[in-house]
């Protein structure tokens, strides 16, 4: 079961290594994607992948998205984004938007951000009430365990950060004309609110881990190690149905 642990990194890694490691990790990658995807190989089309990123704000999820779908053609791979729900999304139950966004057989899938968010900001911020967000949970499980058992392979992320490290990252931001459109109110009071977002998190992680869709928290206070631990964890998870 994931828990949320230290966010250095696990081993010291130079920025050479992980380049040159990240390098060798995105062509596994390309080759992986392509076989899956009945362009190259025997096989016609391998199952869906559906790739979905959680995250603190500023944990490195837009950086570590951007070096897993640089090696890929992007007609074989679509990031979606999700912010809070449309006055039309709320008409509906809170996982209908995602499924038009889901990967048929031979595609792949980023999600940045996801139904998630049912339980983390929805949760603390108020916008669902403790009945909702309550029984999203299971709710959650068995839409994966929908899809999963229907062949798709599935891999989330928590990209963990430390409050330290977040912090200089919002004061760099803050500091870099070309990047203070990535720093909003919202995200500092998401900062004062991280007690309670830990909360959220930990349940998290521990009601909504199961066998076919397992967490992996990512330690993201040192970019390079993150980004080079989810281009792997990606490959792992494919091979792994091979």
């Amino acid at each position: 079961m994931s828990r949320l642990g230290s966010a250095a990194p696990p081993v010291e890694l130079s920025k050479k290594k992980a380049v040159a490691r990240l390098e060798e990790a995105q062509q596994r990658l390309l080759r992986l994607r392509l076989t899956l995807g009945g362009q190259i190989g025997e096989q016609k089309i391998g199952p869906p992948l559906c790739v979905v990123f959680e995250g603190w704000d500023a944990s490195g999820k837009g950086g570590a998205i951007k070096r897993l779908v640089a090696p890929l053609d992007p007609r074989h791979v679509r990031v979606s984004q999700f912010a809070a729900p449309t006055y039309d999304e709320k008409r509906h139950h809170f996982l209908w938007r995602f499924w038009p966004k889901l990967p048929g057989w031979g595609g792949m899938a980023v999600f940045d951000r996801s139904w998630y968010g049912r339980v983390l900001v929805e949760r603390v911020e108020g916008f669902a009430s403790p009945e909702q967000w309550g029984r999203a949970y299971e709710e959650i499980v068995e839409f994966e365990r929908t899809l999963t058992d229907e062949g798709t392979i599935m891999v989330k992320f928590w990209m963990h950060v430390s409050p330290e490290e977040q912090l200089r990252r919002f004061e760099d931001r803050a500091g870099d004309p070309l990047r203070t459109w990535k720093l909003t109110d919202e995200d500092w009071r998401n900062r004062e609110k991280r007690p309670a977002y830990e909360d959220a998190i930990k349940e998290m992680l521990k009601r909504t881990d199961h066998e076919k869709a397992p967490w992996h928290v990512i330690p993201g206070d040192d970019k390079h190690y993150s980004r080079l631990a989810v281009v792997e964890k990606v490959c792992e998870a494919i091979e792994a149905r091979s």
